[in-house]
């Protein structure tokens, strides 16, 4: 059937001109089929480009809720982060204000991470997105924790204020405050003689500053001596009770005198070079029964 051919007579005119055109209808088919195929064709690739538009979309709009989560992940780490250093400068605090209150005796322990877990940086290590699921748990974790170690400071927080009020005068003459201002070059603890060369226990805090920066009192107490000190040069020595004496050298001028009377931030002289120095600081030290013993321990400001 498809191997016919077909005369198709037109008339070109009203006088009988006319022209003959042979038709196979296998070619009609194979136009047809052309034809169709072209329209079927069309009509999936732009039903798929709408599919992938959509889906593109779609993307773009995932992409976009990720990264607020993600914006939203960072803003609630940098919370948790500051909640936390807040925690640790407050135990940090109680744990100094314990030992001198003699209720935790010993060294005070550096400032360390809640429950002594290394910090978990999340912004590093889990904000991809296969993982935030993970970080939310982490997070609820590390929140938890939080929780729990405010609960337990604040139970010393409690005790360490009944401690205050039955010690109010102990605290007045215990040494809290830095004596000058400036910049620590050596601190309290064995080292390596500027002098000498060799190993030495450097038995203070030595704080660098200009020549006449004002030097103060670290607590209530009386003037044991004003004096020159060998190698300690100009020399304040405060006696503050309870076995506690404190001692400020290479000062360049008394404002004190032997037997005076000072109070917690007092002025009593001025830094300066005097003695035995590399430099114009203040060697500031603190005795406890005799015996050098780390000011840090003592400071709280």
């Amino acid at each position: 059937m498809i191997h016919k051919k077909y005369q198709v007579l037109l008339l070109k005119d009203n006088v009988g001109t006319c022209k003959t055109f042979t038709l196979r209808i296998w070619i009609c088919l194979l136009v047809a089929g052309i034809f169709l195929s072209s329209l079927a064709l069309n009509t999936y690739f732009y039903n798929a480009t709408h599919r992938a538009d959509s889906a593109q979309a779609r993307l773009e709009q995932a992409q976009r809720d990720l990264e607020n989560q993600q914006r939203q992940f960072m803003a609630l780490t940098e919370k948790i982060k500051d909640l936390e250093d807040q925690i640790l400068h407050v135990a940090d605090f109680n744990a100094k204000v314990r030992v001198m209150a003699n209720l935790d005796p010993g060294h005070v322990p550096t400032t360390t991470p809640l429950g002594g877990v290394e910090r978990m940086d999340f912004s590093d290590q889990y904000l991809t997105a296969h993982r935030q699921e993970l970080l939310v748990r982490k997070m609820h974790g590390f929140l938890e924790q939080l929780q729990a170690e405010t609960k337990l400071e604040e139970l010393r927080q409690h005790e360490l204020l009944a401690t205050l009020r039955d010690n109010q005068s102990f605290f007045a003459f215990t040494p809290s405050i830095w004596p000058t201002e400036g910049w620590v070059t050596s601190e309290f603890g064995y080292r390596r003689s500027p002098f000498t060369d060799r190993r030495e226990l450097h038995k203070g805090l030595d704080i660098a500053g200009p020549v006449g920066t004002p030097i103060y009192s670290t607590a209530k107490g009386r003037v044991l001596s004003t004096e020159r000190d060998g190698g300690y040069g100009l020399t304040v020595t405060i006696d503050h009770g309870a076995g506690i004496v404190t001692l400020y050298a290479h000062m360049q001028q008394f404002a004190v005198k032997a037997g005076q009377e000072v109070s917690r931030g007092e002025l009593i002289g001025y830094m300066g070079n005097t003695g035995r120095t590399t430099g114009p600081h203040l060697h500031y030290e603190v005795r406890l029964n005799g015996i050098p013993v780390d000011p840090i321990r003592y400071i709280l400001n």
